[in-house]
């Protein structure tokens, strides 16, 4: 038979056992562990943009000459932008601006396209292509640090 001790002072709580605090603690270690250790959101969030905009430079229009699927990457990296520059707006407004802006003058570009763009057609949808991803990198190492 197991004797407790008396409260110190004066509670009449039980004292608490391993398995209270483990039923207290597992919860926490397995939410922060759901949640990037602490890390904040937009940690995982760009690397859903870094893999949209990865693939945004796997199209080539004047090979394929398929403007709708540069359109349709061009959503994905349109969502995945504005959810990065959400989540990370407040810790770095400068570099998520650029980033909402690169994406925002490549989608008016790719609107200007006719169904079959010629070279000439393309090149400004090429520069602002690669603005977009310049300024993903430039958010990929500022957020470096606390990623």
């Amino acid at each position: 038979m197991r004797h407790s001790r008396p409260p110190l002072s004066g509670s009449s709580r039980p004292p608490r056992t391993a398995a209270t605090r483990a039923s207290v603690l597992l919860p926490a270690a397995v939410l922060m562990a759901l949640t990037g250790c602490g890390k904040p959101q937009y940690c995982s969030d760009r690397s859903d943009l870094g893999n949209s905009v990865r693939d945004l430079g796997n199209v080539h229009v004047l090979q394929t000459g398929d403007v709708n699927k540069l359109k349709s990457q061009l959503q994905k990296v349109q969502a995945d932008a504005k959810k990065v520059a959400s989540s990370a707006k407040s810790d770095f407004p400068t570099e998520s601006s650029a980033l909402e802006s690169s994406v925002s003058t490549l989608k008016t570009a790719v609107q200007h396209l006719p169904p079959s763009p010629s070279r000439q057609q393309l090149r400004p949808v090429a520069a602002n292509t690669a603005s977009v991803v310049a300024s993903a990198g430039r958010f990929k190492q500022a957020t470096d640090s606390k990623c």
